[in-house]
């Protein structure tokens, strides 16, 4: 599978409102990838990826996700990015009225899929890749957390990503259950050719998980190759 890129920043800066963030943000990012961003609490991890989303614009310098020109971003087009990328959270954010299947439908639904047979299909194949075939009936609260995580990574996928951001996706969960999660994220990164970067505080996670990492601190970012995480 070729690779290509998905997320190029130059010299970018991210600002919270008025406040500066990090500065001088450099990163390209390809197809295939796996990265994690890390650094304390307040040190620019959320920003960035909120940055990344279309949830804070780009003020400054240069940026492309997935194709779009993140300086050059209309709301109007915001929807249309997310498309394009998948999102995971920490806390699922799965919808708690309806069925695991209800849930995938609603987005499905909500990006423009109109044919019934492709919907049913598409459903069964991202819980297939996820491991939860099975539990499509259930309702969020019947499954276990680190199960809901797998349902809001198959959702992720509902839209053949590039890259997927995640933020936390660990946070919540139990040390075992965590490396199940990172073991799914690195094979889908792997097998589908699809970007995946991730923030977390989780030193475990990466010491069982090498792999190179963003260092958010004093105001910007380092890149660290995996075997620099444990020589600082």
């Amino acid at each position: 599978m070729s690779k290509h890129s998905i997320i190029k920043l130059k010299d970018a800066s991210i600002y919270q409102k008025s406040f500066l963030v990090l500065s001088k943000v450099n990163m390209d990012f390809s197809t295939g990838d796996f990265a994690y961003i890390i650094g304390k609490t307040g040190s620019g991890k959320s920003s960035l990826m909120k940055v990344l989303y279309g949830d804070l614009p780009l003020q400054e310098g240069e940026g492309e996700v997935v194709g779009m020109n993140l300086r050059q971003l209309k709301t109007s087009k915001i929807p249309l990015l997310r498309v394009k990328l998948g999102i995971v959270f920490q806390d699922f954010q799965l919808l708690t009225d309806r069925t695991i299947e209800g849930n995938l439908l609603f987005v499905l639904k909500a990006t423009g899929w109109k044919d019934k047979y492709a919907i049913s299909e598409r459903i069964d194949e991202v819980l297939d890749s996820v491991g939860m075939a099975t539990k499509k009936h259930k309702m969020p609260h019947e499954i276990s957390g680190g199960e809901q995580q797998r349902i809001a990574i198959a959702r992720a996928l509902l839209n053949h990503p590039e890259l997927i951001l995640a933020d936390e996706p660990t946070g919540n969960l139990d040390p075992e259950t965590s490396r199940e999660i990172l073991r799914l994220l690195k094979k889908i990164s792997k097998e589908k050719n699809c970007g995946i970067l991730m923030v977390t505080h989780d030193y475990n996670i990466i010491q069982n998980f090498p792999a190179t990492a963003y260092k958010c601190e004093n105001g910007s970012i380092t890149k660290l190759e995996s075997y620099e995480l444990f020589t600082e």
